[in-house]
């Protein structure tokens, strides 16, 4: 079942994410054919403030651990993270 996580960042934590982009790119392509989809939230300025993550897995508790293992939750990135089931209908 496909999962969207929605990941806030923290205001004026632009260099943390910066930082550790490579390491979370690493950690994303590591999900392989899970990985449905996946990018950065913009703001009105067109700077990164957030992500979105959707991915193919078996169970909330398996969206939680991708959550908790993401080099931007450990560097403390996030303000606010939401997990929810979703249902892609269209295309």
């Amino acid at each position: 079942m496909l999962f969207v996580i929605r990941c806030v960042d923290k205001k004026d934590h632009l260099p943390v994410r910066q930082e550790n982009r490579p390491a979370h790119v690493e950690y994303l392509k590591s999900f392989g054919a899970k990985l449905f989809a996946a990018g950065a939230l913009l703001d009105d300025n067109e700077n990164m403030c957030g992500s979105v993550v959707i991915l193919d897995l078996a169970d909330k508790s398996e969206a939680e651990a991708f959550a908790a293992g993401d080099p931007y939750a450990h560097a403390g990135l996030f303000d606010s993270t939401t997990i929810d089931r979703w249902n892609k209908v269209l295309p």
